[in-house]
């Protein structure tokens, strides 16, 4: 029998922490016989309150060190507050042996990296946390595109339900493949569904202090079909394309044709999501007169091609 140790602590993501236990336990019901003994700890072997429920666990650190498989839940993005709180924990991690298995969920990957179980090798966290997570762990080989990443017996998954994509994963490494389809038909999800890059926005949040540039965000989101280039735009801003370029990637960290060809992209899936019109039609609609173009510019910021993604969303 596998023993899996679900770690918990005030920081603990709720929905992760319930989507791990339900993905074993669902797995033991649908093989007709406990593979897998759920095991859920604390610091100190006390209950734990979260933001919707008081967790019980079943003992504290200690208890846990014989389980083969230790699985961190998503703890949030408050990365100071998570590495201060968890001091006890992260000296307990870098005591664990190569042969145990340690997962992290999400932002779980901090700990994991701050307890030195990371570095020289390759890892995944939630998108929107890869800029911090560099910073701070530059020997981690991090790819925020993935879904899920491995390193001998360390594993990481990206954001939210990229944490289901790793239990089905560590089920199928267990108890074979057949399980793990099997569980995910029943939670009505796909298994291998590509990279984490598909599910991150292609526009940036631009920053609102520079009046002039949002006005000129709104009016590319009006325009953006048309051909435009520099002087155009720095003219409406009355400025120097210099000028230009240095506020536009200040504010959005883009340049405006970087930001441009983005939009128009962005605008594409949201055609894409109808069977009508045709990718050429589609093209010329966002402003690309070559479909060729389009696609290879639609590949590049989307992992997948215009076909490919208008099939995977129509599909579901």
């Amino acid at each position: 029998m596998i023993q899996v140790a679900v770690f918990v602590s005030p920081q603990t993501v709720c929905s992760s922490l319930s989507q791990t236990c339900d993905a074993f336990s669902l797995a033991n019901r649908l093989a007709g016989q406990r593979l897998f003994a759920l095991h859920r700890f604390s610091v100190d072997g006390q209950p734990v309150t979260l933001d919707y429920a008081q967790i019980q666990v079943d003992g504290d650190l200690a208890s846990a060190e014989s389980a083969t498989l230790i699985v961190l839940p998503a703890a949030g993005s408050d990365i100071d507050t998570l590495l201060a709180q968890h001091t006890r924990l992260l000296a307990w991690l870098a005591r664990r042996p190569p042969t145990q298995q340690l997962a992290s969920l999400c932002s779980a990957a901090f700990l994991l990296a701050a307890a030195g179980l990371l570095d020289g090798g390759p890892a995944t966290t939630h998108w929107a946390l890869a800029d911090n997570f560099r910073q701070r762990f530059p020997k981690v080989q991090l790819d925020e595109r993935a879904l899920l990443s491995q390193q001998h017996n360390r594993f990481c998954s990206g954001g939210a339900q990229a944490g289901l994509d790793l239990c089905l994963h560590l089920i199928g490494w267990h108890a074979g493949p057949w399980l793990a389809q099997r569980v995910a038909a029943a939670l009505v999800v796909e298994r291998h569904r590509g990279l984490q890059s598909r599910f991150q926005p292609l526009l940036p949040e631009a920053r609102q202090d520079d009046a002039g540039i949002s006005a000129l965000l709104i009016w590319l989101q009006q325009h953006h079909a048309q051909t435009l280039d520099l002087e155009q735009l720095a003219a409406r801003l009355h400025c120097s394309t210099r000028s230009l370029l240095r506020r536009f990637k200040a504010a959005t960290g883009l340049t405006p044709i970087d930001y441009l060809q983005r939009l128009r992209i962005s605008a594409a899936q949201g055609a894409l999501h109808q069977p009508q019109p045709s990718l050429e039609q589609v093209a010329l609609a966002v402003g690309y007169q070559d479909r060729a173009t389009f696609a290879r510019l639609f590949k590049q910021l989307c992992g997948e091609t215009p076909g490919a993604f208008r099939r995977r969303v129509l599909e579901r």
